[in-house]
């Protein structure tokens, strides 16, 4: 076989094939670029934006801020655990109660103690946030596996959420989103 063409040893004898011959007349002279300078391609696109469904919360909290209150919704409520971030209109929490908003993420802290329980609430609220997710399912448990029946978990996750400047609104879930074994919790729009 021969030897490879190098572009500054023109001094090498042509090959027989005619279509080498060719190549290397045509290429007698040629240096090699020093720099590319080419457009690296394959860099990953951007992840696609959901125009509707942006304009769908939108349209939401802003009736939940600005909506009018029926007598239904002054008797709604009752002895379920809530929170509210002080100077939102009660509607926000009204249409997290009623399902209005779609759970987009969950996290279950089932078997988890307080320490694990705390890290991985705070790790799943900012991936959440990064991600621009705003309702999510937090399951704490009923505390059925726990001593005397009672959920630590759940006193200490609604004291953790309330503490936390991302947080706008949670309530319970609905029996067939969890009931008192989770919570429904609006995040905070992402900062741009």
């Amino acid at each position: 076989m021969p030897a490879p063409w190098n572009a500054v040893d023109d001094a090498r004898p042509l090959p027989t094939d005619p279509d080498q011959r060719a190549f290397h007349v045509a290429m007698a002279g040629v240096q090699p670029i020093s720099s590319p300078n080419r457009v690296q391609l394959g860099s990953p696109t951007p992840p696609p934006r959901p125009q509707q469904f942006i304009n769908d919360e939108r349209a939401a909290l802003h009736e939940s801020l600005h909506g009018q209150i029926g007598l239904q919704d002054r008797l709604e409520g009752g002895d379920e655990p809530h929170y509210l971030r002080d100077g939102l209109a009660a509607t926000v929490l009204r249409d997290l109660r009623r399902g209005r908003w779609v759970i987009q993420a969950e996290l279950d802290l089932h078997g988890l103690n307080r320490d694990e329980a705390r890290h991985q609430l705070a790790s799943f609220l900012a991936e959440c946030l990064h991600h621009g997710q705003r309702c999510v399912r937090v399951i704490h448990g009923k505390g059925h596996g726990s001593p005397q029946k009672l959920s630590i978990l759940r006193q200490l996750v609604r004291g953790w959420l309330a503490q936390r400047q991302e947080i706008l609104a949670y309530c319970q879930a609905r029996p067939h989103d969890g009931g008192e074994g989770a919570l429904i919790v609006l995040l905070r729009a992402a900062k741009k």
